[in-house]
């Protein structure tokens, strides 16, 4: 089945009892059982809810994998990862990472005995140096927040399964529309649901998938155990919106080059990151596991003056100041301040997420109006 019918029909069946095209949302806590044990295949509903199986089907399906969990946020569904390991574990992470994965992995897990080490993965000899009988999981965003970089993901998991090591891959900023890490030889695929699957700035969620059963069951046990799961309103919403990702993607794709491409050419502009540049580092490796690249860039201004960049993030209108991504509408932000403001200075200044870094999600807007509103911010400093 072609990906942009499988976004629509995959892993989803009609209401058995209506006929209802669209999963109903079963706004239920338990259900009744016949005998104690003897049900209709759910009990309660943080073990079980039918709006959420029919979203975790149609996760397992958009990302070629075989099971598919979801869960409240993005973060409990990489705090369910965590869950996986051990004291005396270490993980290896990229460098340039979303400031919430930093903060959980520095600050929370780190306390329980589980060692980190964050390394640039563009050169995957990086990873190669850091495993050693203690490692148990890599994991990889690539693109990376905010900064865009690159990592071949098909080398991570040669890597990985020689050393008997788990790979998870965030795949939130491509989506399975660019890119299909399952495919390349990852074990677990993440995803920020509330971003580009939920498409609509309303729901917060997290999505992990994997094809390995012994992985599933472990992750289905921590997801009923912890409990951080999400609502069937909530898995209502996000099925709604994977149903247009691949519409939305491709004009997120399309605006995102138009807006690379003019800021690149702005005199104002110093550095702009954007993996369809041919000059963009791993940009090869982009081409060959991602499909296309993206509505996610960064940039600074000439001087990396950070009054400047305030002034035209104050000064923006069609593209709104915002924390998150992802959505219909364009959003910009300052990763320093905000999504990486948890990450030390002098750490995030190392993989160049400096004081005047500008980050934008770029939305399905018409492009000559986010062209016109980027012009007259600029034009401000």
């Amino acid at each position: 089945m072609d990906f942009n019918t499988k976004v629509i029909h995959g892993g989803q069946q009609h209401d058995p009892g209506t006929g209802a095209v669209m999963p109903p949302i079963y706004q239920t806590s338990t259900y009744a059982q016949v005998s104690p044990g003897n049900h209709k295949g759910y009990e309660y509903s943080r073990t079980g809810n039918p709006t959420r199986t029919a979203l975790e089907n149609a996760f397992a399906s958009i990302e070629n994998g075989n099971y598919g969990l979801a869960f409240a946020s993005g973060l409990a569904a990489i705090d369910a990862i965590m869950k996986l390991l051990k004291p005396g574990d270490e993980v290896i992470s990229t460098n340039d990472l979303y400031g919430g994965t930093f903060r959980l992995f520095s600050t929370i897990f780190k306390k329980f005995g589980i060692k980190f080490h964050f390394v640039g993965m563009e050169d995957v000899s990086n990873i190669e140096k850091c495993i050693n009988g203690n490692t148990k999981l890599i994991w990889v965003e690539s693109p990376t927040n905010p900064m865009l970089n690159i990592i071949d993901i098909k080398r991570c998991a040669e890597l990985a399964k020689n050393n008997e090591v788990l790979l998870v891959v965030d795949n939130t900023f491509a989506t399975p529309y660019l890119q299909r890490p399952l495919d390349l030889g990852a074990d677990i695929v993440m995803h920020s649901a509330t971003k580009y699957l939920g498409g609509h700035s309303d729901v917060i969620m997290g999505a992990l998938i994997v094809k390995e059963k012994t992985i599933a069951d472990q992750l289905y046990f921590i997801q009923n155990a912890s409990g951080a799961v999400c609502g069937p309103m909530d898995s209502f919403l996000v099925l709604r919106g994977i149903k247009t990702l691949h519409v939305r993607m491709q004009r997120h794709c399309e605006n995102g080059a138009a807006v690379a491409q003019y800021l690149k050419a702005h005199p104002k502009v110093g550095k702009v990151y954007w993996p369809g540049f041919q000059d963009h580092p791993n940009h090869d490796i982009a081409k060959s596991q991602m499909s296309g690249f993206g509505g996610m860039l960064s940039f600074t201004i000439k001087g990396d003056h950070y009054k400047d960049a305030l002034k035209i993030l104050e000064n923006l209108k069609v593209f709104t100041l915002a924390e998150s991504l992802g959505g219909v509408e364009s959003l910009s932000g300052h990763p320093a301040s905000m999504t990486h403001a948890s990450i030390p200075k002098e750490e995030r200044e190392k993989t160049g997420v400096i004081d005047s870094l500008i980050r934008l999600s770029v939305g399905i807007e018409a492009e000559k109006d986010l062209l016109e509103d980027l012009e007259k911010a600029l034009a401000m400093i």
